[in-house]
């Protein structure tokens, strides 16, 4: 589904749910309770600022009686073939965020990642796939990174392991692009980048982490291990999340001494490559 296509659809989804809202005699903080969100979400859900999850959805029809018409809603607006089914909310989201951080322990974040180093990725994890799947995941990881050139783009802070900088990824020239286009959005201050590296000892979360603030939203806070991933909104889980963050961005180098890291770590790649 295209955006602009995907956008309308949830304007849709909005206008219903303020029709039955309003039918049932409703407000929206009166709704807000019921389901287990501010009644400003609930706002925010009819003008189509913000998409419910899917466990929001489901408790909305609960409340209303509408005999799952907002789940089917949901589900069909989130469901994306090119992005996990526990992703795909994090993809909405992010187009909406103010702030991004993200940590990731193993490999590029993915709003860093080149075409190349995005279809090794798939390609360790789906060895076996027909070239058009893969070029769609490689197509979809590059339209996500998109937000990075947008005027209103989100501030963006990625900390990253030293363990991404010597694991060649799809080989070392290959490693070498992926690298060398980090430090330049790094340069470009479209990202502000560091390393967490080896002499810091254990991170403070061993998955990947990354937490989301919005203009008029309360924060969220998304985990992910190889096969699963959960979106996080309850406030006091966030908040652990965002200490765990604070943590492993303290014991971070700083962002001057991460880019010199990042830059060596490409070069020496750069020089494997010309010895193969």
């Amino acid at each position: 589904m295209a955006n602009g296509s995907r956008q309308a659809a949830w304007e849709f989804f909005g206008t219903e749910l303020k029709r039955r809202r309003e039918d049932a005699g409703i407000t929206q903080v009166g709704l807000g309770a019921r389901v287990f969100v501010s009644g400003g979400y609930i706002g925010q859900f009819e003008q189509a600022i913000r998409k419910p999850q899917l466990d929001v959805a489901q408790r909305i029809d609960e409340t209303l009686q509408t005999d799952g018409i907002f789940e089917r809603l949901c589900r069909k607006l989130i469901d994306d073939p090119r992005y996990a089914d526990y992703f795909a909310g994090v993809v909405e989201l992010e187009r909406l965020a103010s702030t991004v951080c993200d940590f990731e322990p193993t490999v590029v974040p993915g709003l860093l990642q080149t075409p190349g180093y995005a279809r090794a990725l798939t390609l360790a994890t789906h060895p076996f796939a027909a070239e058009e799947f893969v070029d769609d995941r490689v197509a979809a990881r590059m339209e996500r990174s998109r937000i990075l050139g947008d005027a209103t783009r989100p501030v963006y802070w990625a900390v990253v392991h030293e363990t991404v900088l010597h694991v060649p990824v799809g080989g070392p020239q290959v490693t070498a692009v992926a690298l060398e286009h980090m430090s330049m959005l790094a340069a470009e201050r479209k990202v502000l980048l560091q390393v967490l590296p080896f002499s810091a000892g254990a991170p403070a979360n061993s998955g990947s982490l990354r937490l989301m603030e919005f203009e008029d939203a309360p924060p969220t806070a998304y985990t992910e291990t190889s096969f699963s991933g959960s979106l996080l909104d309850d406030p006091a889980v966030v908040h652990r999340a965002r200490r765990a963050y604070d943590l492993i961005r303290g014991a971070a180098l700083s962002p001057e001494a991460s880019l010199a890291l990042v830059r060596s770590a490409a070069e020496e790649f750069r020089r494997c490559a010309s010895t193969t």
